[in-house]
């Protein structure tokens, strides 16, 4: 039975709710309603199978992942590199102009400029750079082998659905306007080929077809 990666988008943060540009570590704290999303996911999604429970080092990822804990009895495991893009200048801002920056950048990168940076922050050459060997790292140490583990990882919205395309090839545009919830999720299945596929983005079950609306992207976080 091959294994799936599953990877979950934090729960609600006072910056979500403002719309304000929260990418710095260690970050915004789980609102009571983000902490019971977290519990909500944990009772929804209840494993079949012992799974793996990580998250970024993010005040919010560490908080969710300690609500879904709360539910299935297991230990998370905080990991360095799979925090949210940093926008840099940006940081902490919630105006449209912020916005629209970092709006530009990300579709520049899903059309194939993986080099264009966010003034002050990262480009996705260099979040690739960090988040990639961590998967890689899951993969061969969890996912693979003959007694494989599915493994839930708690991260963000925006860099999951980057990393989730770059794995899967999802179709660019499908990936920037198909936006995650908070606590929504991407489920990938980590086949024996070595090869990932994506059965499901969010609500929206595999196969996904194309979406040619102008790109959208989602507050941070």
């Amino acid at each position: 039975m091959a294994a799936t990666l599953h990877l979950i988008r934090h729960g609600e943060t006072t910056a979500n709710v403002m719309h304000r540009l929260d990418t710095a570590l260690p970050g915004d704290s789980l609102t009571d309603f983000g902490v019971r999303q977290g519990v909500r996911f944990g009772f929804d999604n209840r494993p079949a199978r012992e799974p793996v429970l990580v998250s970024s080092v993010a005040r919010r990822a560490v908080e969710t992942a300690e609500a879904i804990a709360s539910v299935w009895d297991v230990d998370p495991v905080a990991l360095e590199g799979i925090h949210e893009v940093q926008v840099g200048d940006l940081e902490s801002r919630y105006d449209d102009e912020a916005h629209g920056v970092f709006t530009d950048i990300v579709n520049r990168w899903y059309a194939g400029e993986v080099d264009a940076r966010i003034p002050g922050g990262e480009s996705l050459t260099m979040v690739h750079g960090r988040y990639l060997p961590v998967m890689d790292h899951l993969a061969a140490t969890h996912l693979a082998g003959s007694d494989p583990r599915d493994v839930y990882v708690v991260s963000h919205g925006a860099v999951i659905r980057l990393i989730a395309s770059h794995l899967t090839g999802i179709d660019r545009k499908f990936a920037a306007a198909t936006h995650l919830r908070n606590t929504g999720s991407i489920e990938i299945e980590y086949t024996e080929s070595g090869v990932w596929v994506c059965k499901r983005w969010g609500a929206t079950p595999a196969p996904f077809g194309r979406n040619d609306e102008p790109l959208v992207v989602e507050p941070m976080g």
